[in-house]
């Protein structure tokens, strides 16, 4: 394949960026699917964009509706197109790129149709020169993910066919719906691939902004030395969206915000700003560091989950202007479904580091802005002297890091307002990224295709550590189902949660800040 164009991007300057891979054949698994279309496809296209792919690439869609490569071309250039990924600029890359495409039909339930797409990946490997590399994609439900596995092992995809080559597999969430699942959805992986192989997707830890928090952390002197308990008041991490559960409500009965956003999202971003210095910035380092953290989260024990948890359900609201339905009114809900899309917690981390500093996460649908953001508020001064000029304006200093939209860091602080008198108030300092560096950010799923075709999964999630985290969440999912004095709380789509949430933080003195 000869590259003729290559996108400029000021951000390529990332070391990781300017490598790459070794040619390879990435077979996705679920190719007619919403994620294939929406976030796979456009990745690989970014890279092409970018220059970053190798000459021996090819992409094999793989699902059980027969369709020719022609079309599975036609269709994916379509989408490409409504979706807006092929602008004036990019248009001219589609007829090589479309080259790279291919399709095989198979039903991956039975066993005996993986033969015939492991004679279609070999030769699809030899036209392209892919060098016997294989990454597998299981953009599926969940419940394929088993049976898929388990056939690419049967007929021997599964381990490299060459003593220089490489298999590699991408699994997607949900892992599991509780530990005791995700613990054999592991023994079942392991049982097939080797862990090194084996690449558990967390689209959250691509993002720029969730990387900067360890720059920002491990590679500025005047941050580190502050970042204890002997400084910081308390952390809050919020992800909130505007959108109901949309066409996916099926999904969501089953699912929750627990489950879909506090297991995985959420305690990641937790352990990456509680997580001690790894000695080197490598994959295992990092991901043990992470896992520490994880083992130091003190559960919540079911018959507690009324005093350390809030779970809420909107209702019929407002956002943006427009009425919105309840949640119990959406497709695919039940009229009396018991299912949260609002989740907030007191988490406290037991180590050195932490002890006695409170970590309140929340998440929820239909609240009043698309955010996720890091808060780490910091203890006010011992002694106020300038209580007498400033009144209630002072507030203890806070650093925000803002995950999406707007990505960037913000400094809180008091300042002096200018004139003949100590008038005070809080100010803040931002550095926005657009500002900083110009060009639009490496989107998640770019980057981390990127690093699973390199063979860098620091930013994946590991075994031991999905299961820790599953460890931590389903104490609270058998408390809310035995506790009687348990309930989810309804709250006008358009709010920030039911006012249950903001008690949780009025017990302790503090409240939610205002995004």
């Amino acid at each position: 394949m000869t590259q003729t164009t290559v996108e400029p991007n000021p951000l390529q300057e990332s070391i990781r960026l300017e490598k790459i891979p070794e040619p390879c054949v990435m077979v996705i698994f679920g190719a007619s699917g919403d994620l294939t279309r929406r976030k796979l496809v456009p990745a690989i296209f970014d890279l092409e964009a970018q220059g970053l792919l190798p000459a021996g690439f090819a992409i094999v869609g793989v699902g059980r509706t027969p369709m020719e490569d022609g079309s599975f071309r036609s269709y994916l250039h379509e989408e490409m197109k409504k979706a807006g990924h092929l602008n004036a600029r990019r248009a001219s890359l589609w007829d090589e790129f479309a080259r790279m495409l291919h399709y095989v039909a198979v039903d991956a339930s039975i066993a005996d149709e993986f033969h015939r797409l492991r004679e279609a990946l070999h030769a699809i490997n030899t036209d392209h020169r892919a060098g016997s590399n294989y990454l597998f994609y299981l953009a599926t439900p969940p419940s394929m993910y088993a049976p898929i596995i388990r056939h690419i092992g049967l007929c021997g995809l599964n381990r490299p066919q060459r003593d220089d080559a490489w298999v590699r597999i991408i699994i997607e969430k949900p892992f599991g719906v509780d530990l005791e699942s995700a613990r054999e959805l592991n023994r079942q992986v392991i049982s097939v691939f080797n862990e090194e192989q084996v690449y558990r997707i967390d689209h959250y830890l691509g993002k720029e902004t969730v990387q900067n928090l360890l720059a920002f952390r491990f590679a500025n002197g005047i941050f580190e030395p502050i970042w204890n308990r002997n400084y910081i008041d308390h952390v809050q991490i919020t992800a909130a969206e505007t959108v109901g559960v949309e066409n996916r409500g099926a999904y969501y009965e089953e699912a929750g915000t627990l489950r879909d956003m506090i297991q995985n999202h959420m305690l990641q971003l937790l352990a990456l700003t509680a997580m001690e210095p790894p000695v080197l910035f490598d994959e295992r380092q990092v991901r043990d560091e992470k896992q520490k953290i994880l083992q130091a989260i003190k559960p919540i024990r079911p018959e507690d989950v009324q005093v350390y948890t809030v779970r809420g359900q909107y209702a019929q609201g407002t956002t943006a202007g427009k009425s919105v339905p309840a949640y119990r009114d959406e497709k695919g809900v039940a009229p009396d479904s018991p299912t949260e899309t609002y989740v907030a917690l007191k988490l406290t981390v037991d180590d050195w580091r932490w002890a006695d500093v409170p970590f309140y996460v929340r998440s929820g649908k239909r609240l009043p802005k698309r955010i996720t953001e890091i808060a780490v508020q910091f203890k006010k001064t011992p002694h106020h002297m300038f209580s007498g000029f400033a009144g209630d304006r002072l507030s203890a200093n806070s650093i925000v890091i803002r995950i999406q939209p707007d990505e960037g860091i913000s400094l809180r602080f008091n300042s002096k307002i200018p004139g003949s008198r100590m008038n005070m108030r809080p100010v803040t300092m931002d550095f926005r990224y657009g500002a900083a560096f110009g060009g639009r950010l490496v989107e998640a799923y770019t980057r981390l295709l990127l690093d699973c075709m390199l063979g860098d999964p620091t930013l994946y999630a590991r075994g031991d550590s999905l299961e820790m985290a599953w460890s931590l969440v389903t104490p609270i999912l058998e408390g809310w189902k035995s506790n009687a004095q348990s309930r989810v709380f309804p709250y006008p789509a358009g709010t920030w949660g039911p006012p249950e949430a903001d008690a949780l933080l009025h017990a302790d003195g503090r409240r939610w800040r205002l995004p």
